[in-house]
C-alpha cells in the first residue's frame, strides 16, 4: 500500500483535492484533525504537554484548555516550536495505527498542512503539493474564515514558501482557477494506481 502525502499553503485547496480522492474511494488521514484529537487521547502527549506547559493545559474533565495553550504559543516562535515537537510524533503514531487498520486499497493519503515542515513527508512514498498564487490564497481564506489580510499573511508566513515545498514535492496540482483540478487529480489517481501495482 502506497502512502501519499498532500500539502499546500493556507488557502491552496489541499482539502478540496483530498475530498476528490475520497470520492474516488481513497482513504484520507487529515493530520490537522488528528492533531486536535491526540492532544486529549494520546497519554504520552498529554503527559508531555502537562510537563512542558503546566497542569493548567487541561481542565479537570480532561479536555484541552485551548485558550491557555493559544495564549502561550501565540506570537512566540520558541513555544510554538516546542508544542509542535511534542504533537508531531503523536500524529505520526496516530497515522501509523490508522494505516494498519486499512485493508484492500492500493494507496492512502495523508493530508497535512505541515507535511514538509514536520518532516512527515519522509513517511510517505510520494508527495503532492497543491499550489495557488499567494494573493488568491489570501482572498480565499479571508472569505472562508472572516480573517483580515494581515492575519492570513501572518499564518502563511509560518509555513515554508510554496517554492520550497514545490521543490520537495514529487507532484504539483495547480488550483489557480486557470486549470481544472478534477482532471489533474484523476491523472494522479491513475499514476498512483500504476505505482501501487508495480511496487
Amino acid at each position: 500500500m502506497l502512502k501519499i502525502g498532500i500539502t499546500g499553503n493556507i488557502g491552496g485547496g489541499k482539502t478540496i483535492v483530498s475530498k476528490i480522492f475520497e470520492v474516488l474511494g481513497i482513504p484520507v488521514f487529515y493530520a490537522d484533525d488528528a492533531a486536535k484529537k491526540v492532544m486529549t487521547t494520546d497519554p504520552l502527549l498529554v503527559n508531555a504537554l502537562k510537563t512542558s506547559f503546566g497542569t493548567e493545559t487541561y481542565f479537570s474533565d480532561g479536555t484541552l484548555n485551548r485558550k491557555y495553550i493559544a495564549a502561550i504559543v501565540f506570537n512566540n516562535e520558541t513555544e510554538l516550536n516546542k508544542l509542535n515537537l511534542l504533537v508531531h510524533p503523536a500524529v505520526f503514531r496516530a497515522f501509523d495505527s490508522w494505516v494498519e487498520q486499512i485493508k484492500d486499497v492500493p494507496y492512502v493519503i495523508k493530508e497535512a498542512a505541515l507535511l514538509f515542515e514536520s518532516s512527515s513527508y519522509k513517511m510517505c512514498d510520494y508527495s503532492v503539493m497543491v499550489t495557488a498564487p499567494v494573493e488568491l490564497r489570501i482572498q480565499r481564506v479571508m472569505q472562508r474564515d472572516g480573517l483580515t489580510y494581515a492575519e492570513v499573511e501572518s499564518r502563511n508566513a509560518r509555513q515554508f514558501s510554496e517554492e520550497k515545498k514545490a521543490k520537495l514535492a514529487n507532484y504539483v496540482i495547480r488550483n489557480d482557477d486557470t486549470e481544472l483540478v478534477i482532471p489533474q487529480v484523476l491523472k494522479l489517481h491513475q499514476q498512483f494506481l500504476y505505482l501501487a501495482a508495480v511496487k
